[in-house]
């Protein structure tokens, strides 16, 4: 098998077999990173985006007893009826509108639901706005069918939050969606209500699209923060599309289901575009989330609780740390701090886990605009962040910028 790695932009394109769209679909820098540490030892990573924490008993049980059971056969192909129920009773509570199984769509993860979305509307002559920086996945999916990605920086000193009148400014023309991520990896910004409230509904008067990945919309830093989802933001769903997974809330990243929540009209074409991707999700684990929303929530509560410690812990350190500038982030678990101007993020990561034996992520991996800074998730022991923190300060102290 050929490692990665070793692999660059042009082995991806090259010869007759590939399409040349596959080059717009870069090496991902999160990748490299990890298949560079795969064959080191004594390695601390604050470099992956899943949970550390075991998926809860009750969520595999359930997985286990539909196995037993003899449930490995095809469901539906909008997604086990079962789940779809529960999702649309857990999201119009939560949401306090009505929906139905008919505005749902589960998909193989929240990565599905995304390819989907933008592989099914992408094409020459459509522009798409897209913040900077932000996950890895939206800019080639739209690029390799033909769209045009227009970029919005966001500002480490605002802690990057969006400037909702800067994404109305961009709109023009040729735009056709917008592709919101809150809470943000890699930024952990989790955007207001009101942000949300002025891009929905000039988008919606402008007649764009709103396509927002939301898989971390359960994880809130902030005690008493509430949750400001495109689907509470808006009066109808014909422009807006909100993505979602169990990976993050539940730690189930393996289980791999997600879904989409969108009009009834939307949802019934890409049901059929999902028909011929991953035909159906995994029938074991759908039934896994059913158990996942109808038990009991306090799991959830216990697993932001501790994101929430260690997150106050991981500011601090970051501040106390040579050359880097940070923020507080208030959602996911992710910060994103900035080191001096002109610094090559990429460079130095490599550099630190050669020497350190630490892995965080460069921040090219996620943009255009954010090469001088770096990834780092707390999704990992309070013990191993200390731990990577007093190797990584006193060789950063040692770094000349």
């Amino acid at each position: 098998m050929v490692n990665p790695v070793e692999m660059d932009q042009g082995d991806q394109a090259e010869g007759p077999l590939f399409s040349p769209s596959l080059q717009a679909i870069p090496m991902p820098g999160i990748r490299r990173m990890i298949n560079t540490a795969a064959d080191m030892n004594d390695v601390i990573h604050l470099s992956i985006g899943q949970p550390d924490f075991p998926t809860p008993k009750h969520i595999v049980d359930a997985h286990i007893e539909a196995l037993q059971d003899g449930l490995t056969g095809y469901t539906m192909d909008a997604g086990l009826p079962e789940l779809l129920t529960e999702l649309a009773r857990y999201y119009s509570a939560r949401y306090d509108r009505d929906l139905t199984e008919d505005n749902f769509l589960v998909t193989t993860g929240a990565t599905e639901a995304m390819y989907l979305a933008l592989t099914a509307t992408a094409a020459p002559g459509r522009q798409f706005i897209v913040t900077d920086p932000t996950f890895l996945l939206y800019a080639p999916l739209i690029r390799m069918n033909g769209g045009e990605v227009k970029l919005i920086p966001t500002r480490p000193e605002h802690g990057h939050q969006i400037d909702p009148q800067e994404v109305i400014d961009a709109i023009g023309m040729r735009t056709f969606a917008i592709v919101l991520n809150s809470p943000s990896n890699p930024s952990g910004a989790v955007y207001p209500r009101e942000t949300i409230e002025a891009i929905v509904q000039e988008a919606a008067y402008r007649g764009v699209y709103v396509f927002a990945d939301e898989v971390y919309d359960h994880i809130l830093l902030d005690e008493g923060m509430e949750f400001p989802s495109v689907i509470n933001c808006t009066s109808d769903l014909d422009h807006v599309m909100s993505i979602s997974s169990f990976s993050k809330t539940f730690s189930m990243a393996g289980f791999r289901i997600g879904w989409m929540i969108s009009s009834q009209g939307a949802i019934k074409k890409l049901r059929r575009y999902h028909m011929f991707t991953t035909t159906v999700a995994s029938t074991p684990a759908q039934w896994a989330g059913v158990a996942a929303l109808k038990g009991d929530m306090a799991c959830v509560d216990e697993m932001n609780a501790e994101y929430r410690r260690r997150r106050d812990r991981v500011v601090e350190l970051v501040s106390e740390t040579p050359h880097l500038t940070g923020y507080v982030p208030q959602g996911a678990f992710y910060i994103f701090p900035s080191l001096p101007p002109r610094t090559d993020g990429t460079d130095l990561s490599l550099r630190m886990l050669a020497e350190t034996g630490v892995c965080v992520i460069p921040g090219d991996a996620f943009g255009d605009t954010c090469g001088n800074a770096i990834r780092i998730s707390f999704s990992n022991s309070m013990e191993n962040i200390e731990e990577a923190f007093a190797r990584m300060q006193p060789w950063l102290a040692k770094q000349k910028f």
